[in-house]
């Protein structure tokens, strides 16, 4: 006998009144159901991940969301997600989007927006409205709350969130780009922010398994990554030319924007909305290079170092020369897999708040 199909959540949706108490729903948003005409002010759905920065952006959530209700309850229905483990933010953005919210905004760290950016697409294309005919799209939006917020860092945001409250207020929205990036198995994956590939990766992975001690999870990354490191030579094929050999390989660095790592100017001439991305390879590096030069790559100016080359381009496909299978890559600080993989820009794909 086949099990019974499992019911697609939905968001319950809040009313304009301020003064009504919120229930939890079956997929983590609490929030009051809508009458029909309260649901055309528009459904902003706030994703939140409560245990960023080892619990301080549920914290900081809870004492913002009086000031978001005073800001924003009026223009439209606030809905709050709150969510339960990795890969939740993906699917409830879907749902969301798939629901008509007029936006969804992240609401802590690069992982938490990277999840969210996830859940606009499925299968490689955009999600869309299913009753809410062609034109109409949902935007994104960032409170940046959690460990690192890279990404923010790009546009030079304060660290506090209220103003970036007041920018989602103002409603004044941009073209982003989003990266694509695609493994052996050629399913896509999304990222907004810089991906990387061998040391700076295998760094990011072991980084995450110290996050309980903040900004030095990198540094204690950096320093696992570092034991038994080598350079590796890498073929790359960029625009879809011909392949090419780049010997000795430190770490490969593909930015939609500027900054990783907590705060490290990796890709300083990248540019969300410009329809490309910027490719940073650092070859030859030693350990000592990196406390050397340490200062220049957090403040952008290590493109004129020896050994450091850029390039600007829409799609760069990287392999190994010899193939091992053990050369880590990352997208926004997350783990993606290992080479071969390909990147490329879908340019202008989301309406982004700024």
């Amino acid at each position: 006998m086949a099990a019974p199909a499992t019911p697609r959540p939905s968001l319950i949706l809040p009313r304009a009144s301020s003064h009504s108490h919120s229930q939890p729903s079956a997929d983590g948003l609490t929030s009051d159901r809508v009458t029909a005409s309260n649901r055309r002010r528009g459904d902003f759905v706030f994703v939140v991940n409560p245990s960023g920065a080892n619990g301080r952006t549920g914290k900081q959530w809870k004492q913002l969301l009086p000031h978001l209700r005073t800001r924003l309850a009026d223009q439209c229905n606030i809905c709050e997600c709150i969510t339960s483990g990795p890969s939740h933010a993906i699917d409830v953005t879907r749902e969301a989007i798939k629901d008509g919210a007029d936006a969804v905004i992240a609401v802590g760290g690069d992982g938490t927006l990277h999840e969210v950016v996830n859940g606009f697409f499925w299968k490689g294309s955009p999600v869309r409205a299913l009753d809410r005919g062609p034109d109409h799209s949902t935007a994104l939006g960032l409170i940046p709350l959690g460990t690192g917020s890279d990404f923010a860092r790009t546009f030079g945001w304060t660290n506090d969130p209220c103003d970036t409250i007041d920018r989602i207020v103002r409603g004044v929205k941009s073209k982003l780009d989003i990266g694509v990036m695609e493994g052996p198995n050629r399913e896509p994956h999304f990222f907004v922010n810089v991906a990387d590939i061998h040391l700076s990766a295998k760094a990011g992975y072991f980084a995450s398994m110290y996050k309980r001690f903040g900004n030095l999870c990198y540094v204690f990354g950096a320093l696992r990554a570092f034991w038994g490191h080598n350079n590796r030579d890498m073929r790359i094929k960029v625009n879809g030319g011909e392949w090419r050999t780049v010997h000795k390989v430190t770490a490969l660095c593909i930015g939609n924007a500027k900054y990783f790592g907590g705060g490290m100017k990796i890709t300083p001439t990248a540019d969300p909305f410009s329809g490309n991305l910027e490719v940073v390879i650092l070859k030859d590096f030693k350990w000592y290079d990196f406390l050397l030069k340490l200062h220049r790559l957090y403040g952008g100016t290590h493109l004129s170092v020896n050994g450091v080359s850029s390039i600007r381009v829409q799609s760069i496909e990287v392999a190994e020369v010899t193939d091992s299978g053990d050369i880590f890559v990352q997208s926004d600080g997350e783990h993606f897999g290992f080479l071969p993989t390909k990147f490329s820009v879908l340019p202008g794909v989301v309406d982004f708040f700024c």
